[in-house]
């Protein structure tokens, strides 16, 4: 999904790893490991493995497609997410395949592949071929794990809800004892992980450069419209500060 211009979380995420309710987690260096799975077979001039790169485009959305096999057919299924340090988790409904498989934490849990894109432009060239998008995107490998931590589970939804809108988790009401048995969220360490990146204008083929067709590139970006007050709002509630500098 294209960018936006939120402000910092109060579920602070930073490049340093961060410690998770009921969690005992490690840090490496700034760099994630390379492996088969993440080295692209294309453009590999575009990858990278920074730690910190990875996390800053992860903190920009909050929209992933989580991937599984079912039934021995692959499933791809459009989610919220979150981010605390080295561990993303995803969110679900207790009665979800997916999060049933994933099992409790003790099991092996599932395996899973998720993604996060950011389209930032439209790159029109001169011919049919080169046309591309300036994108951001992150592919994370790993075992998929549900949380039953209650430590965790309260810090992961909370990192879910400031991941849209960051400050609401602490100005709204928390979820309760009935709500929470509904819900289920997924852990993900974030090991096997690489980004892709496009930037810049067309890569026109030479013989192309005197064609008469416009040739560039259209930038792309989240825009958010002034917030609408619920039709049974009270009177004099006034919209949050967190929602008036998107």
């Amino acid at each position: 999904m294209p960018s936006s211009t939120v402000s910092p979380t109060v579920v602070e995420q930073t490049s340093e790893v961060e410690q998770t309710p009921g969690v005992e987690q490690t840090s490496g260096a700034g760099q994630y490991e390379r492996t088969e799975r993440t080295t692209p077979t294309r453009s590999r001039d575009r990858a990278s493995y920074d730690r910190a790169h990875i996390h800053a485009i992860l903190d920009a959305g909050y929209v992933c497609h989580l991937g599984f096999v079912r039934d021995g057919a692959p499933v791809v299924l459009p989610t919220l997410y979150g981010r605390i340090g080295e561990r993303l988790y995803v969110h679900g409904s207790t009665g979800s395949r997916p999060l049933r498989a994933a099992g409790e934490a003790e099991e092996p849990g599932m395996p899973v592949c998720i993604t996060v894109t950011h389209v930032d432009g439209l790159v029109l060239a001169r011919s049919a071929f080169h046309h591309s998008l300036n994108y951001r995107s992150v592919v994370v490998h790993g075992t998929a794990r549900r949380v039953t931590d209650p430590a965790e589970l309260s810090a992961a939804l909370d990192a879910l809800v400031e991941q849209v809108v960051p400050g609401r988790a602490a100005d709204s009401r928390p979820a309760s004892a009935k709500e929470l048995a509904a819900t289920a969220v997924l852990r993900v360490d974030l090991e096997e992980v690489s980004a892709k990146v496009r930037t810049g204008g067309p890569n026109d083929d030479p013989e192309d450069l005197a064609l008469p067709y416009w040739s560039g590139v259209v930038p792309v970006a989240t825009a958010y419209g002034a917030p609408v007050p619920a039709d049974d709002l009270a009177p004099g509630i006034a919209v949050p500060d967190y929602l008036t500098g998107r």
